[in-house]
């Protein structure tokens, strides 16, 4: 679990004569791209030449060119877990994603599911939820969406990979 990657950042287009690309960040903390930093990719390592975090724009050690740079085009940036806990600071009360991701939802002591995955919908993020398999016996739907807010959000509690939640339940039955 120590190296498992993940990814952060899609290259995009070339952007003028000069290798630059744009970045499209699927990430909440630009700064973990700066000058020098080595990031893991589909098409190997790759060292960040200029990053320009207003314009989007990125170049990379031995990709100058717009010729070079245009092979890059689509390139998956990752990163891992300890590099990410390093590199980023959370303020009290935020995660990572990779904290939330296969937690049990609780509500009023009853695991009612597992978070599979997050969306990110506009500015709200939904968990969204395996059901528990008991629930979908008793005929509730297979999975559902609950955002990520402090009115259905009680309590995190990352180390044991536990939600606490409230009315939870009442969008299972309505989905």
């Amino acid at each position: 679990m120590h190296d498992e990657q993940f990814f952060i950042a899609q290259i995009g287009r070339t952007v003028g004569l000069h290798g630059d690309l744009k970045l499209h960040l699927h990430t909440d903390f630009p700064e973990q791209f700066q000058v020098g930093m080595i990031f893991d990719s589909n098409r190997g390592k790759l060292e960040i030449a200029t990053y320009n975090p207003i314009r989007g724009l990125i170049s990379f050690v031995g990709h100058a060119s717009i010729d070079a740079a245009k092979k890059l085009t689509n390139t998956k940036l990752y990163s891992t877990l300890e590099k990410t806990r390093s590199q980023c600071a959370l303020d009290k009360g935020q995660y990572f994603w990779f904290d939330i991701v296969g937690a049990s939802i609780y509500q009023d002591e009853a695991c009612i599911g597992v978070v599979e995955d997050i969306d990110r919908m506009l500015d709200t993020d939904y968990l969204v939820i395996k059901t528990d398999p008991e629930l979908i016996e008793q005929g509730s739907a297979k999975e559902f969406l609950l955002p990520y807010i402090p009115r259905y959000i009680l309590s995190v509690d990352t180390d044991a990979k536990r939600i606490t939640t409230q009315d939870a339940k009442d969008i299972l039955e309505a989905s």
